[in-house]
């Protein structure tokens, strides 16, 4: 039985989320570089967002529990938050995660591979752990909610994504907008 494979960059010189291609057909990513070495991987919408709010949670209990702790920044500049070409990613993200380690004041980011079907086993995933700032880690939340917010404007009736060619609202009895 094969293992986990195990890539970690600690600590990433930058790392963002980013998506690709038109409202409604986009695929998103989570990159991050150190030196020479960019790692990219694809998440669903669904996960940048959650991050996201999970960012601003563990944080907010970080600066709980070592209260000496400075503010982390949010700041972000735009032309640097794209991902970089070439866009090769290493897996489809399942589960993410975070860490803390207080004594390098550096956040962990961890990115387990999708488990699709039977062809591999649990113990077979590959996992990323990315090592950044708390600074870097929340221009990453912010731009993802800025990025997931581009998308598709949703109905007001029923909450889905609605195509710029119309949409049928379950809601209006199928009736199209």
């Amino acid at each position: 039985m094969a293992k986990s494979k195990l890539t970690e960059l600690r600590p990433v010189g930058h790392i963002t989320t980013d998506a690709i291609g038109p409202a409604g057909k986009r695929v998103f990513y989570i990159q991050a570089w150190k030196d020479d070495r960019t790692v990219t991987l694809i998440c669903e919408k669904t996960q940048i967002q959650s991050l996201a709010v999970g960012v601003e949670q563990f944080l907010a209990d970080v600066n709980t529990k070592f209260a000496d702790l400075p503010d982390a920044s949010a700041d972000y500049d735009e032309d640097q938050m794209h991902v970089h070409p070439p866009v090769e990613p290493l897996f489809r993200v399942g589960q993410l995660g975070l860490g803390y380690d207080p004594d390098a004041d550096l956040v962990a980011l961890e990115l387990r591979e999708l488990a699709e079907g039977e062809e591999k086993a649990k113990e077979e995933l590959d996992i990323v752990r990315l090592w950044c700032t708390r600074s870097q880690l929340r221009a990453l939340a912010n731009w993802g909610l800025e990025i997931a917010a581009r998308g598709r404007p949703l109905c007001p009736q029923c909450g889905q994504p609605m195509d710029p060619a119309g949409h049928f609202c379950a809601r209006k009895n199928g009736h199209k907008h």
